[in-house]
């Protein structure tokens, strides 16, 4: 039921606060039971404030919550991902604690004032409100640079969710004004910044970081580490400027940002400006109040929370303990949840900050952690550098180098979720084998002592881990993560958790499930070996043998997977055209606006003018959009669902083949172009790789795998950032295993060096084929080689010494494949039943969707947004769009 203090916003189409002078009224009378507490500002440490308050206060209290900000509260931690196409409401915190009928929520109202005497606050639009309590989390505002130009049009600070969007128009707005992609800036080269960086550059701005300081991140980074970001940084096509001062921003006739002066005299042209030089504590309200606060800004509190009057609370950015004011989501859910317990009766005291960060930029891993900079007296430091694989790595550790003090972990973050939870104790082993690429020793699992803190955002410790899994009877992660929060936000802790989980599961006789759904008790390795040994070759006998029911959307696309490795069926063939994934189902990528992407395979990214004029036609004829991937071929966009057996014809007809960017299968194998046309190349790259994409092309598997060949050490294919690497020695090729990008970037290790062509693909077919019957599902070849018992060494002696007696099997699966591949698309362009599911409505099947529109932009068309649909000028689905160039 609806509170009767909100209305329906039209706007939000959600509870808003209503604004009549009979709400102001009744807002103004206290609760006449219990306790009233008041809390100014809306944000993510506000919201954590209020869930743990309200989930072990009793029915007596009373809450208020008022938010400037005309939003639910939403997760700033997470505000780059808008850019990549999170919405608001993806972005929107837990709901349901808003409809606890304790809660009063304001939305879209600032409390202007606040009387201590009379225990009272009151907000912009009248409203009046006594209070037991107050809470201030007011937060902090983006710090704005003292220059001339600040103001201009195009000048933009990276703060709320109101911030993104303004940035998202007016970039989309003044790219099509001026007919070309954006230069921009963004002022200031820290977490922040670089995460605005990787935004900008999401939106094709071609992008420049400023930094005043030395290096990138220099609050959290040596010079070292900054170093080794800055090449990262650069690597990923964002230029960086550290030691450069800007003193002016210069506007054009029409008061847009065009230019920014530095101090060394240097100029630099640029259509948008991002600021990003820090936050400073909202406060202002304290002030007014003649609270206590510090002189370099933020109230003053104790480790209670508490300010210099009794009754009031400050919690997260605006709180300053110890003289500091940290903008880290972190300190403020320890405040929130050292406050609520006070409030309660509870002891409790906020036990400092913990400055640890990992950077959320796609492709660049970073982590720091503790004493980053080895403060702690008579600190030592162990480090590793690689600046050939962008790799920096630092730990801290005491006097007597057996306490983990702190860390930095630049290129490679992987020991981030292990390491943090160690600072204060013993690391145990050598030191430098953390730092290792191949890691002589086993990073720490569930044997940390019960106060090492395992999740920062949310201040779960192992201890807690192991009490919700022995007193609360949790028995997955999942579980665990609803009981202690442990997870819940950034993420990054998940697998330390998981490992914990299992540990102590291990103790009480019980085990972690890896079934692969409610339909098969089996994971998907037991399930695979199953179906090789029964020899059994289709869904409905597998299911009726080894399994129940009629299975889900998990275990018919895993066993459609496992099909296509030991039978080599068509995807649509009978019954196997009902078991695949939604892009599998049409073998195509359905995108955001319901068309599809079409991307023709490019073997080594080596294509011919004949091939690249075939690909252009076939574009302009269906009025698609292009785009260059990262994987070396070419992706067309917009394509509709009775389209894609045409662009098929045309693409088949010209000799082209599925490039299978659809399907969890080998996607691409990426390549310089080495020692035929390179200077420094020792070896045929390009060669090697189309020899191993036209091998190993439609091989499904567990996951996504991409493969990439250097020609020389110099790497410029990125082939440690795949799941096979090849990189080319005078002495022979160099295989490295276990390297990805995605959300949680890792590096390629080791596997062998000075391979010979035939000792390369005979260690990669075992390597592809030993993940493919044994990894989880969905699971990339990094975490399945860890998992593995003996890890690298153990991998090594499985493909090279047979040390499991498979490698015959393991050959002649792969030599079946590459005997029985066939390009489905060719194969579907033959078949006139496979071709009948490709009509957008089955009474008329040649009709275009009409939902589908879309509106011109640099030169090419892009899906119409909500609002140019409704102010008409779009072109439906079916109709021809005139591009101007």
């Amino acid at each position: 039921m609806a509170h009767p203090d909100r209305v329906k916003s039209p706007k939000h189409g959600a509870d808003a606060p209503a604004t009549s002078a009979a709400y102001r009224d009744d807002m103004r009378s206290t609760p006449a039971l219990g306790t009233h507490v008041v809390v100014v500002g809306a944000g993510m440490v506000a919201h954590r404030f209020v869930e743990s308050l309200l989930s072990r206060a009793d029915e007596q209290w009373r809450v208020t919550l008022i938010g400037e900000e005309d939003r639910h509260p939403y997760d700033r931690v997470g505000l780059t991902g808008f850019f990549a196409g999170a919405s608001p409401d993806d972005l929107t915190l837990d709901r349901s604690i808003l409809d606890d009928e304790r809660l009063r929520f304001v939305r879209g109202d600032a409390v202007a004032r606040i009387d201590r005497t009379a225990r009272r606050v009151t907000t912009r639009s009248g409203i009046s409100l006594s209070y037991d309590r107050l809470v201030l989390a007011t937060g902090s505002y983006a710090a704005r640079l003292a220059v001339d130009g600040f103001g201009l049009e195009g000048c933009f600070v990276y703060r709320t969710l109101d911030d993104v969007e303004k940035l998202e128009a007016f970039v989309e707005r003044r790219s099509a004004e001026l007919g070309r992609p954006l230069t921009g800036t963004v002022i200031g080269g820290g977490l922040l910044g670089l995460e605005a960086a990787g935004a900008l550059q999401g939106l094709d701005v071609d992008c420049t970081v400023v930094q005043s300081s030395d290096r990138l991140m220099s609050a959290q980074l040596d010079l070292a580490g900054g170093n080794a970001l800055r090449r990262l940084i650069e690597s990923r096509g964002i230029a960086v400027k550290t030691e450069t001062v800007t003193t002016r921003l210069d506007p054009d006739r029409s008061g847009q940002v065009t230019g920014l002066e530095f101090r060394d005299g240097s100029y630099a042209h640029t259509d948008v400006v991002v600021f990003t030089v820090g936050v400073r504590p909202r406060d202002e309200l304290a002030r007014g109040a003649e609270l206590d606060v510090h002189p370099r800004g933020g109230v003053l509190i104790d480790a209670g929370c508490q300010t210099s009057d009794p009754r009031v609370l400050a919690i997260g950015e605006v709180a300053n303990y110890d003289g500091m004011c940290v903008g880290l989501v972190a300190p403020g859910y320890a405040m929130a949840e050292v406050a609520a317990t006070r409030l309660l009766g509870g002891d409790a005291a906020f036990p400092g900050y913990d400055l640890s960060t990992k950077l959320k930029l796609s492709g660049v891993d970073v982590a720091s952690f503790g004493d980053a900079f080895a403060e702690t007296p008579g600190a030592l430091d162990v480090t590793y550098a690689d600046p050939v694989a962008g790799v920096y790595k630092k730990l801290v550790l005491s006097d007597d180098a057996k306490t983990l003090l702190g860390g930095i972990l630049v290129g490679d973050a992987s020991a981030y979720g292990s390491l943090r939870p160690l600072v204060g104790g013993t690391l145990g082993g050598d030191p430098a084998a953390y730092l290792m690429p191949e890691g002589g020793v086993a990073a720490p699992t569930g044997d940390l002592p019960d106060e090492a803190l395992v999740c920062s955002c949310n201040s779960v410790t192992a201890g807690t881990i192991r009490h919700a899994v022995h007193e609360e009877g949790c028995t997955d992660v999942a579980a665990v993560k609803a009981c202690t929060k442990a997870g819940a936000a950034c993420g990054s802790c998940v697998t330390m958790v998981k490992k914990i989980v299992g540990s102590e599961l291990a103790k009480t006789g019980a085990a972690l499930s890896n079934a692969l759904c409610e339909h098969f008790d089996m994971s998907r390795r037991q399930l695979f070996d199953a179906v090789r040994v029964s020899g059994l070759g289709t869904f409905s006998s597998v299911i009726e043998r080894f399994g129940t029911g009629r299975g889900c959307d998990i275990c018919k696309p895993a066993l459609a997977s496992i099909l296509s490795t030991l039978v080599g069926r068509h995807v649509l063939d009978g019954e196997n055209a009902t078991l695949q994934d939604t892009n599998d189902h049409v073998m195509a990528n359905l995108q955001k606006d319901g068309s599809y992407s079409v991307v023709p395979r490019i073997p080594g990214g080596e294509i011919t003018p004949e091939g690249l004029l075939v690909i252009g036609q076939v574009a302009k004829d269906f009025g698609l959009y292009t785009k260059i991937t990262g994987g070396q071929r070419i992706d067309m966009f917009g394509a509709r669902l009775e389209q894609l057996p045409e662009i098929w014809k045309q693409l088949v007809d010209a000799g082209f083949e599925s490039g299978h960017a659809y399907g969890k299968s080998l996607r691409t194998v990426k390549s310089c172009v080495g020692s035929t046309w390179c200077r420094y190349g020792v070896q045929d790259s390009v060669g090697m790789a189309v020899q191993l994409e036209l091998r190993y092309r439609g091989l499904r598997s567990p996951h996504k795998i991409k493969l990439g060949v250097s020609g020389c050490a110099r790497e410029c294919a990125e082939a440690r950032g795949k799941d096979v690497g090849v990189i080319a020695t005078e002495a022979g090729w160099n295989m490295y295993v276990g390297g990805n990008g995605g959300f949680t970037p890792r590096h390629a290790v080791l596997l062998a060096e000075g391979l010979s062509d035939g000792e390369l693909l005979t260690a990669i077919d075992r390597f592809l084929m030993y993940y493919i019957f044994t990894a989880d599902r969905l699971q990339r070849t990094a975490p399945w080689f860890e998992d593995l018992d003996g890890g690298i060494e153990g991998l090594r002696a499985v493909i090279f010494d047979d040390s499991l007696g498979i490698c015959a099997d393991l050959d002649a699966a792969m030599a079946g494949h590459v005997d029985a591949y066939q390009d489905e698309w060719k194969a579907t362009l033959e078949d006139p039943e496979k071709l009948r599911r490709f009509a957008s409505f089955v009474n008329a099947p040649s009709t275009p969707d009409p939902s589908l529109a879309y509106t011109a932009e640099r030169g090419q068309p892009r899906p119409a947004t909500e609002r140019e649909r409704a102010e008409g000028g779009v072109l439906i689905a079916g109709t021809t769009l005139e591009v101007r160039r």
